[in-house]
């Protein structure tokens, strides 16, 4: 896609790079998951499936492993989805389109790599991919002020990856492996546990801050208020993602002594995360930040499942993952929509839209309906396998947490009224809102995929849970193998 893009030479033939290129994609997605779940029905219970693996570098031993599971294999198809329908709600976006989408398919790259990979510093190598086009995006062709969001996102999202690669280091020496290998160094579990004391938080945190974990969560508001349509919807959906899958997949797998220290502190962070993100979002004015807002507690609620440790909870964070990236995707393209017809995302200058954009208007309500957890949708699936999960726990400590987390759901619930409510139904402020048109058939596309796979994952939510059970369960296996006593701290 990348080399079609590049020597693509108008608009029409970059616009077909891209629809050719991500209805590729989303085929291959859809192949790869109904192959997997053959492979699995078939008796096939290889931890992980398609996997290969070519020494990069021998002195290190950094190779380039790939492979997937059920949990892989999810945001894949999720990565893919939301490129699919990026590529259309961009259709129409000026200037510079080929460069944008240049841009855009490499972030997509990194996302693809990451999910895919096996190898520690393989991974961090795509995860730095998906992370150097945000600056370029948002600093261009983003909108307000758009270079300091852009600067502040990089900066910290780079501050979190220096976190990181001290924890990949720390978790490569210490081990005293001749791998970096995911699978072969938690197979060894040869880190001693006051070493995983020390690393851990580096590894839980690097990630946690692209999961948008409290108080490192302070970019996610202004990066996803200035960027670009498609890009609050890959950066929202699927970006922030990459935080979570690592959490799980690098520190609480490599490192799972240590999450007998690390968890309670974690819980804290992760609950007011969840809490604080809902409250932030009941007071902004803008329809961006409060979505952005809204992503904060809905990703911390990822975080606050993963640390739970039931398997329940883990299967309800990836539930999660998957859930939150469809229906934020969804919101940002409608907000992105209204704000190129309406001129602003203020919600006290927005009123009567359904009356003149019914179509649009109706997207945001199903959106706002998802979000808060309405039966139905893939958003009360989620949450109540993370609430369920959470509540396993005998301890009062963890309980507690839990009865707070739940309260986002009432919060969430009164933000997205009031913003319905508000910018829909009431009088029009403005006589030129007359004149807006509804979507077009490229706008109606995108959204209509979205709906379709919000309520699908919504209203039949087993074949999703089952692929992603049978990753989470050898998982929870393992980290329970070394701490049994996990789930009652």
């Amino acid at each position: 896609m990348l080399f079609a893009l590049w020597v693509a030479k108008n608009d029409n033939q970059v616009r077909g790079v891209m629809v050719a290129g991500s209805t590729a994609l989303l085929i291959g997605a859809i192949w790869l998951t109904v192959y997997f779940v053959q492979q699995r029905n078939a008796g096939n219970h290889d931890a992980m499936l398609l996997a290969n693996s070519v020494m990069w570098f021998k002195p290190m031993h950094i190779a380039f492993s790939v492979g997937v599971d059920g949990i892989s294999v999810v945001m894949i198809l999720l990565s893919a989805i939301i490129v699919f329908t990026g590529t259309f709600a961009s259709w129409q976006l000026e200037p510079m389109k080929k460069e944008y989408f240049l841009w855009f398919v490499l972030l997509a790259s990194g996302v693809f790599g990451f999910f895919i990979s096996t190898d520690m510093f393989t991974m961090f190598m795509f995860y730095e991919v998906a992370l150097i086009p945000m600056y370029l995006l948002i600093g261009v062709w983003g909108t307000g002020p758009k270079e300091y969001s852009a600067m502040k996102l990089t900066l910290m999202l780079m501050g979190g990856s220096a976190l990181l690669i001290l924890g990949i280091l720390g978790i490569y020496y210490f081990s005293g492996a001749k791998t970096m290998d995911v699978i072969e160094l938690a197979r060894m579990h040869a880190m001693p546990k006051n070493i995983q004391n020390i690393f851990f938080p580096f590894v839980f945190i690097g990630f946690g801050v692209l999961g948008a974990l409290f108080p490192f969560h302070t970019w996610s508001p202004d990066g996803h208020a200035s960027a670009p349509t498609a890009v609050s919807m890959l950066h929202a959906g699927v970006l922030m993602k990459l935080g979570g899958y690592g959490c799980l997949r690098i520190a609480m797998f490599l490192m799972p002594d240590a999450l007998t220290v690390w968890a309670p502190v974690f819980l804290v962070l992760t609950t007011i995360s969840v809490v604080y993100g809902a409250l932030s979002a009941c007071v902004q004015t803008d329809l961006k930040y409060i979505n952005a807002y809204s992503s904060v507690s809905h990703c911390g609620m990822v975080l606050f499942a993963l640390v739970m440790t039931t398997q329940t909870a883990i299967t309800g964070a990836i539930l999660q993952m998957l859930s939150h990236g469809l229906m934020t995707a969804l919101f940002f393209a409608c907000i992105g929509m209204i704000y190129h017809r309406a001129g602003t995302r203020d919600v006290r200058y927005l009123g009567g839209l359904m009356k003149v954009i019914p179509f649009l208007a109706v997207s945001y309500v199903v959106a706002g309906l998802a979000n808060l957890g309405l039966p139905g949708f893939s958003g009360f699936v989620a949450e109540m396998t993370i609430f369920i999960g959470s509540f396993e726990n005998a301890g009062m400590f963890h309980r507690v947490a839990t009865i707070i987390a739940c309260t986002a759901i009432v919060i969430t619930a009164v933000y997205i009224l009031r913003v319905v409510g508000k910018i829909l139904f009431q009088t029009i402020p403005n006589k030129k809102f007359y004149e807006l048109h509804d979507a077009t058939w490229d706008e109606r596309f995108a959204i209509g995929c979205l709906i379709f796979c919000v309520a699908g994952l919504g209203l039949c939510p087993l074949f999703f849970e089952n692929m992603i059970m049978d990753a989470v369960h050898p998982i929870f296996d393992h980290i329970i193998t070394y701490v049994p006593t996990l789930g009652n701290l």
